[in-house]
């Protein structure tokens, strides 16, 4: 049997991404952004909000994270999905508590074997501009996202 051996995320390269995510941010002048990353287990391993985010942005970034994670695709796959079947992703999103956002900005983790090793959720401005911050993020670190 092969063993599976992941790319774990560090903290260290959790701040980056995140980092980078929200450089992109100010690069592309987007409204300020709330980013969560997740682990390769689905917890918070880091996140970090721009001033002048409101409250509830947290919560979105989450569960855009969240949904791409526990689902194993990206966001906008979820999106496209919750056009098509709106009562599944309904009925995930119940499953979860209400921590599943189906819209871009959700962004899957793989390393270079292309195995999942986390996800990132941004929440701020358009769904597809979030989407542009987390990729870049996702990419500083040598990472490969997968938007869905």
């Amino acid at each position: 049997m092969t063993e599976l051996v992941l790319d774990q995320i560090t903290l260290e390269k959790a701040n980056l991404i995140i980092k980078n995510a929200i450089n992109k941010a100010r690069e592309i002048k987007i409204n300020p952004i709330m980013v969560v990353l997740l682990d390769h287990r689905g917890a918070i391993k880091s996140c970090s909000g721009e001033d002048g985010i409101s409250s509830l942005r947290f919560k979105i970034a989450h569960g855009k994270a969240n949904g791409a994670f526990q689902m194993g695709m990206g966001s906008r796959a979820l999106f496209n999905r919750a056009e098509q079947q709106a009562y599944f992703i309904n009925a995930v999103n119940a499953l979860t508590d209400g921590a599943l956002v189906a819209v871009p900005g959700g962004v899957l983790i793989r390393d270079k074997n292309n195995n999942i090793v986390g996800s990132l959720g941004i929440s701020g401005d358009s769904s597809d501009n979030d989407e542009i911050a987390a990729v870049a993020g996702i990419e500083s670190a040598g990472y490969k996202p997968d938007i869905g």
